[in-house]
């Protein structure tokens, strides 16, 4: 092999994100200099984020025309000059949507090998890891009480609903579409569940939490981050991971209204958050995912495309709210 297939951002987009954003082209074999890893990409994570970063710089630098597309991802040492990797070591870094790529070992994380390594990606990935801090470290369910998840058939939102059951809370999800939210229902166990697509989430929301929202995670911000606000109890959390209704097209004419006052009057707490804020957690958390999954309490919904070509068309529709559960591709 002495060519590297890549996707690359072809032109920021001015509204909705598309093909013609994205062209695939051919550079040179990377190689490894002292202190890096040559890495083969295996799985390739797709995430709203990605579309964020092409808005501008966030928890990382602004994306660029011209650039290899910015990922996270799965690889496999094929070539190690640093200490404590080893050919054939995983790793999780930001390869970039390519076929192989170059990274300092300061710059990936080491992953324990496990079966079946798409789970590396979703529940013992940053999805999992997303989901269970944003809950339980900073949403702080208590058992009985009512915790309401937007994006609720996604990557992070599955995985959230499930450990709020798993704690002994009420869960209600929201998610566009009815065969997705009578798979929330019937396969992972939510007691109730919004079409946003279907109904008013306002109204809906009387019905499916009478006792009001203690716990609310939001993974869409907008309208419906705004319907939820209010509905919640007195001191009740709203854990915010992320804005994808935001993130794909024209920006809102208004965001949530109504914010100061009921934060006051409710004294509500509202925290937003990423994963590597709780990196010095990370094992028990870990273990505790690991524990739930064989025990049957955690199902780990996965949805695998294969062929770096189709990355493009992976990220929109996932954006389009296409896929139920931790998005990825399969690099071939």
């Amino acid at each position: 092999m002495t060519t590297n297939r890549q996707i690359q951002l072809a032109e920021l987009p001015r509204d909705k994100l598309g093909p013609e954003h994205f062209k695939l082209g051919e550079a040179a074999m990377p190689s490894a200099k002292d202190g890096e890893l040559l890495l083969r990409v295996r799985y390739i994570s797709l995430d709203a984020a990605n579309r964020a970063w092409m808005q501008g710089a966030t928890y990382r630098s602004a994306l660029e025309a011209g650039q290899v597309m910015a990922g996270g991802a799965i690889g496999e040492v094929i070539e190690s000059k640093a200490p404590g990797f080893a050919k054939g070591d995983l790793v999780f870094g930001d390869t970039g949507w390519q076929e192989y790529a170059a990274l300092p070992a300061k710059r990936v994380q080491k992953l324990e090998k496990r079966e079946p390594m798409t789970h590396l990606l979703s529940v013992y990935g940053v999805a999992g890891l997303t989901a269970y801090f944003g809950l339980l470290n900073v949403g702080q369910p208590k058992s009985g009480e009512t915790v309401v998840v937007s994006a609720a058939a996604g990557s992070v939102g599955s995985l959230v609903g499930q450990i709020a059951k798993v704690k002994g809370c009420r869960v209600v999800g929201i998610a566009g579409g009815a065969k997705k939210c009578a798979w929330l229902k019937s396969e992972l166990g939510f007691d109730e569940a919004i079409d946003y697509k279907a109904v008013a989430v306002g109204a809906a929301l009387k019905d499916a939490a009478p006792k009001g929202i203690d716990v609310y995670f939001d993974n869409v911000g907008g309208d419906i981050l705004e319907a939820c606000l209010f509905r919640m109890n007195t001191f009740g959390r709203i854990s915010c991971c992320g804005a994808v209704s935001q993130y794909d097209g024209q920006a809102p004419r208004h965001g949530p209204r109504g914010i100061p006052g009921l934060i006051v009057t409710k004294r509500l707490t509202m925290r937003g958050f990423i994963v590597t804020d709780f990196d010095a957690e990370r094992g028990k958390a870990l273990a505790d995912l690991e524990s739930w999954v064989k025990a049957g309490k955690l199902k780990v919904p996965e949805d695998v495309m294969t062929g770096l070509e189709n990355t493009p068309r992976a990220l929109i529709g996932l954006l389009a709210g296409d896929n139920i559960g931790k998005r990825m591709v399969k690099v071939v």
